[in-house]
């Protein structure tokens, strides 16, 4: 068996690792590489595979980084099943539409820069209808239940406890008389994270294949995350400020309405409007209602005990017009702004930070991780001069960045991860990181583990098992 690396290896986005297998090929995820405009156009309108020749596609989650380049898939040729779990169907239904539609966009805005160039025209990487042909293509599975991808494989999923959804892949091999175990954890959440169940640890795996995305540092409590977020809300509600929190619209804004929920609930805050302002983040939090059954323990007691509607409460508004979203910043009551996109660079929550960035009566909270040349980062490292649709604000809001809202795993429970099968474990494969992740946490398991093998692929290398 050979494991192709073909995206996601030494990098933390645009996964694709191809297995060959008993001569079939089986590609575990599909993400779209997310950087600099050009490198990432680049990146993403090929594949270092046939996509006609595949046998089939598991998803592990439907973030865009893991499922985003599907569509260019289909449109290249792909033609074979897609396995997912339900949640994660449902999910990347919106999210992939949703991308689609930002692909076309895009095209169109730079098409109209290089007509006055008199530059050649560029095609979308793909369109609304290319996504449309995916969702065909989708084959959703209970946790645990039992498919068969291709020849001499036996998969079923796990909860990764990452996103609504979210797996971890286990494939039980036999080729060439040989029978093993591979585990792809996908993205890793954590211990303790509302609304999503804890992550299912690998058993009996003879090969793990490990996200290490924060491999080199260990995240605080959840329960330091919620006081810091209530901390600033307090803060901002006596200043008569808005606190303004750009937010992934899938996973992340449904924990902060959880967590304000909460609050308001305990008295911890008082009953402050709050607004959810991305329509993706509308729809989808509409999947996670439909799965409520994914939820963990102690979110479906809260639901149970009236004191949260699975996602809604009094004074929570959901807006889905353009004119909802203006009238906001014609509102100048204190309030509670989430909107999208999560590091700040397109969307609605710029027109927020546009009319609330120079006001030292308003917040705004930064709660997730921020690539670099991002606006989200430039805010995070205190920059005071912010461009904003071409145009100079000086930024007098107070910034808060809180991380400890990730939901990926870190260091301690990486480790635990791939101890938890240290018995029979021959190697660990570290993706989805960068070296500052890796190489940390590579050591840490050599060191404190049974484990005497781990690898950190590079991007395009081949590994045989």
């Amino acid at each position: 068996m050979n494991i192709h690396f073909n995206g996601g290896a030494g990098t933390v986005t645009g996964s694709q690792f191809l297995i060959e297998v008993n001569n079939k090929r089986l590609l575990l995820d599909c993400g779209l590489y997310q950087g600099k405009r050009d490198e990432s156009l680049l990146r993403n309108r090929g594949f270092a595979f046939n996509p006609a020749k595949l046998d089939a596609v598991i998803l592990s989650h439907a973030h865009i980084d893991h499922s985003g380049n599907l569509p260019n898939l289909v449109k290249q040729g792909y033609n074979g099943p897609i396995y997912a779990t339900e949640g994660t169907v449902g999910l990347a239904d919106l999210m992939l539409r949703d991308s689609a539609h930002i692909q076309e966009s895009d095209a169109e805005y730079m098409n109209r820069k290089r007509a006055k160039r008199g530059q050649p025209l560029i095609e979308p990487i793909y369109t609304v209808e290319d996504a449309e042909q995916v969702i065909q293509l989708f084959q959703g599975l209970r946790y645990n239940e039992t498919f068969y991808p291709v020849e001499g494989v036996t998969a079923h999923l796990v909860d990764a406890g990452h996103i609504l959804g979210s797996s971890s892949v286990v494939l039980d091999i036999e080729e060439d008389h040989r029978k093993f175990r591979l585990w792809f954890s996908g993205d890793i959440g954590r211990y303790k994270l509302p609304l999503m169940r804890d992550p299912v640890l690998p058993s009996e795996a003879d090969y793990l294949m490990m996200e290490c995305t924060y491999g080199d540092k260990v995240h605080p409590d959840p329960e330091e995350s919620y006081r810091q977020l209530r901390d600033v809300v307090s803060r901002t509600i006596k200043r008569r400020g808005k606190l303004i929190i750009p937010a992934f619209a899938v996973g992340r804004t449904q924990e902060l309405v959880y967590n304000l929920n909460r609050m308001i609930v305990e008295k911890e805050i008082p009953a402050i409007p709050v607004f959810v302002d991305s329509p993706l983040a509308v729809n989808t939090t509409d999947v996670f209602r439909q799965f409520k059954h994914y939820f963990d323990a102690e979110t479906q007691e809260f639901v149970a005990s009236g004191k949260h509607r699975a996602l809604m409460f009094d004074g929570l508004t959901y807006t889905r017009s353009v004119q909802e979203s203006i009238d906001l910043n014609d509102n100048h009551e204190p309030m509670v702004i989430i909107s999208a996109s999560g590091m700040a660079e397109a969307g609605r929550i710029l027109h927020h930070l546009k009319h609330n960035i120079e006001s030292e009566q308003n917040t705004i909270a930064i709660v997730s991780w921020q690539a670099p040349n991002t606006l989200g980062r430039r805010l995070v490292e205190g920059e005071r001069d912010i461009k904003i649709f071409g145009q100079r604000y000086y930024r007098r809001a107070e910034v808060v960045s809180i991380q400890g809202f990730s939901a990926h795993a870190g260091q301690n429970m990486l480790l635990e991860y791939a101890a938890a099968s240290q018995d029979s474990l021959e190697k660990v494969i570290l993706v989805h990181g960068e070296e500052r992740g890796a190489l940390p946490l590579k050591q840490l398991i050599l060191e404190k583990t049974k484990i005497k093998s781990v690898e950190y692929p590079e991007q395009f290398q081949i590994l045989e098992i």
